[in-house]
């Protein structure tokens, strides 16, 4: 499935925290031109951000395109499936 990215429900439960969910619907609904700009529309910390970022990347849910000094996060795909698939 194009456009899809599968995690299972493991991974899910350990990653996806109600700050991460917040900042996956962020990046699907925004377009952000950098990580401290998502933390400022987030009104959280420019570090807790980052990292909770490093996290999603870890897990290929996010990436990041650089640009100049600034690092723009960036959903790897349309959409997040937790297994099971049924």
């Amino acid at each position: 499935m194009s456009g899809v990215q599968v995690i299972s429900w493991d991974t899910a439960d350990k990653v996806l925290s109600p700050k991460r969910r917040e900042i996956i619907e962020t990046l699907r609904a925004e377009d952000v031109e950098s990580v401290r700009g998502l933390a400022r529309k987030l009104d959280r910390d420019k570090g807790q951000v980052s990292r909770d970022l490093g996290t999603l990347a870890e897990h290929g849910i996010v990436r990041f395109e650089e640009s100049g000094r600034a690092k723009k996060p960036v959903l790897t795909q349309d959409h997040l499936v937790i297994e099971p698939v049924v």
